[in-house]
């Protein structure tokens, strides 16, 4: 299930901290895992667990207080609005239920093409520019009017159709 490569790679994290401190790679371990899954199955927290001689909930704990850790499959695109207090003050809930509407899926679900999955998350620090989301754990998105939404998925909508040697 986890490959030789991937127990390599846990090994250059795990040799960054003193031999007696090698859990503190778990967030490593687990972003490693995903990156060659795609999420992070039960299964591969017991790997991870193993591997870095801990609990297995401890592993599991980790996994599910980040929201950056998928515990199943996801779409292509992984679209987080911000529903914390500060957000929804300033149309965060709407914009979540702005993309439910259009995506033709509640929160936590996928399209059924594959493309979207949407997640409500946590404060994303960035209160000032509410609403605000982040797209696949890494482009953070400010000022999210429904036009500006309409735009982001359409937007990458159409970059997944164009061929890959365009992209």
């Amino acid at each position: 299930m986890i490959s030789e490569a991937t127990k390599s790679r846990f090994a250059r994290e795990v040799a960054k901290f003193p031999s007696d401190q090698k859990q503190s790679a778990v967030m490593a371990c687990l972003s490693i895992v995903q990156q060659e899954l795609g999420y992070v199955s039960t299964e591969s927290e017991k790997v991870v667990a193993d591997y870095l001689d801990m609990p297995q909930i401890a592993v599991h704990e980790v996994t599910t207080f980040y929201n950056m850790y998928n515990q199943a499959p996801i779409g292509r695109f992984k679209l987080n609005v911000c529903t914390n207090l500060p957000c929804q003050l300033r149309d965060g809930a709407k914009a979540l239920k702005h993309l439910e509407h259009k995506l033709g899926i509640a929160m936590n679900e996928t399209t059924t093409d594959g493309l979207f999955t949407l997640q409500q998350s946590e404060c994303l620090g960035a209160c000032a520019d509410s609403p605000v989301m982040l797209v696949n754990d890494r482009t953070m998105c400010s000022f999210m009017s429904n036009e500006k939404l309409d735009q982001l998925v359409d937007g990458l909508r159409a970059s997944s159709a164009l061929p890959a040697e365009a992209k």
